[in-house]
């Protein structure tokens, strides 16, 4: 077969798109990238024909309408004045919240039982295999439904905590309330309280708030100034020294004192009347999501830090301790290392399954994004087409800052090869 690259004759031809592997494969692209708009353009198109034989049309302008429906839990300032837009703000906040809680959870949980599962323990490896089987084969729909269940029926009325010998009383040194309608919990009080700072929009942040957060993230860049130096002197002279002891005062100190320069302090909730006040009342319904969301994704965790801890050579954990590393020195500095460029990739796509997962708080009344946007706002406007787009592209956009996000990390921490 002649190659008609290889020909002496370099003009160009029209039939050379198709036979010349020089450009065989960018046709084949702009191609599919036509077919591709085309599809799209006649998908659009028809909508919009479609929604016009119906009087209706495709905008966003119901977005700046007033909502006027509640939301019991929010996250920033919220009535039913507002517009669907800010409802949406605030069932997207919501939505953050829980998924941002259950991926911590989740992930300390998960690597806690994968670890569990290798232990030499047969009862308490057993013990953590019966965990990860039953909340990994069981829908998650149901184990939101059971534990909101718990919640709402076994938990007593607010007023069974009252009196001399209550039937109830309250955990964590009576700092938590469990009810029927709300879990009670702390809130923090400040006895120099510096005032807030005001956006507009009813939107403020507290001053002390942006002083820790500057703090923190001043202690942050000092810590990895500090490594680099040492990192520095051990290329210069060969030796490492100490740096745990400077990081632990840049990232602690300042933050002690400013928890002494504000006179921070926990409330713990107290009964007045029929309710708790003084603390945070969370409703049920975002703690049972909770809780079944960090389960459930802690049992997949758990298999995927078992998983990638067996990937990594038994000889590594032989040499460890030929070298008198005891065996959680072995886990924490020796095998996790190794282990994370396996656990991390899927667990990637657990945390996106976490996230999506959240919008299964419809079943109990929490108010998230799929709640606001995509429940009564969609119902109330009837913009359901707008409603889903917008919901789509929002969900979109939080797994791929996520996928962003751990995608970085992982190259962060992954093993440099030689």
């Amino acid at each position: 077969m002649t190659d008609v690259s290889a020909s002496t004759d370099t003009s160009f031809r029209p039939s050379m798109l198709i036979y010349d592997r020089r450009y065989r494969s960018l046709t084949f692209q702009v191609i599919v990238f036509i077919l591709v708009m085309a599809a799209m353009w006649w998908l659009i198109s028809n909508t919009i024909t479609n929604l016009a034989s119906m009087g209706k049309t495709f905008d966003f302008g119901f977005l700046f309408q007033r909502a006027g429906y509640d939301i019991s839990q929010t996250l920033i300032p919220y009535s039913a004045d507002d517009t669907h837009f800010r409802a949406a703000v605030v069932g997207l906040l919501n939505t953050l919240l829980v998924a941002i809680l259950g991926c911590i959870a989740a992930t300390i949980l998960g690597i806690a039982v994968g670890v569990a599962r290798l232990s030499k323990n047969w009862l308490f490896g057993r013990l953590m295999t019966v965990y990860v089987e039953i909340f990994r084969n069981i829908p998650l729909l149901l184990w939101i439904l059971i534990i909101y269940a718990v919640f709402t029926e076994i938990m007593p009325a607010p007023n069974a905590y009252r009196g001399d010998d209550p039937a109830w009383s309250m955990i964590l040194f009576d700092n938590v309330a469990l009810t029927n309608r709300y879990t009670s919990i702390p809130t923090l009080g400040m006895t120099n309280d510096p005032g807030s700072l005001d956006l507009g929009a009813r939107i403020t942040f507290n001053w002390a708030t942006i002083a820790f957060v500057v703090v923190l993230i001043g202690g942050w860049i000092a810590r990895g100034m500090i490594a680099k130096n040492a990192q520095k002197v051990q290329n210069r002279t060969g030796f490492r020294p100490t740096t745990w002891w400077k990081s632990l005062l840049v990232m602690t100190v300042p933050s002690l004192f400013l928890i002494w320069f504000f006179g921070l302090h926990l409330i713990a909730p107290a009964l007045k009347g029929f309710n708790f006040t003084g603390g945070i009342n969370v409703s049920n319904s975002l703690v049972a999501l909770w809780l079944a969301l960090t389960l459930y994704t802690a049992a997949f965790i758990a298999e995927i830090v078992r998983a990638g801890i067996l990937a990594v050579s038994r000889g590594q954990s032989e040499a460890a301790f030929a070298l008198g590393l005891r065996p959680k020195r072995t886990m924490n500095l020796v095998i996790l290392p190794q282990a994370l460029r396996v656990i991390i990739p899927p667990l990637i796509s657990q945390y996106l399954n976490l996230t999506k997962n959240s919008s299964l708080a419809i079943a109990v009344g929490y108010m998230d994004l799929r709640g606001t946007l995509g429940g009564t706002t969609l119902n109330q406007t009837g913009r359901e087409l707008e409603a889903i787009v917008l919901m789509m592209l929002t969900y979109l956009m939080l797994s791929l800052l996520i996928s962003a996000a751990m995608n970085v990390f992982n190259s962060r921490v992954k093993l440099k090869e030689r």
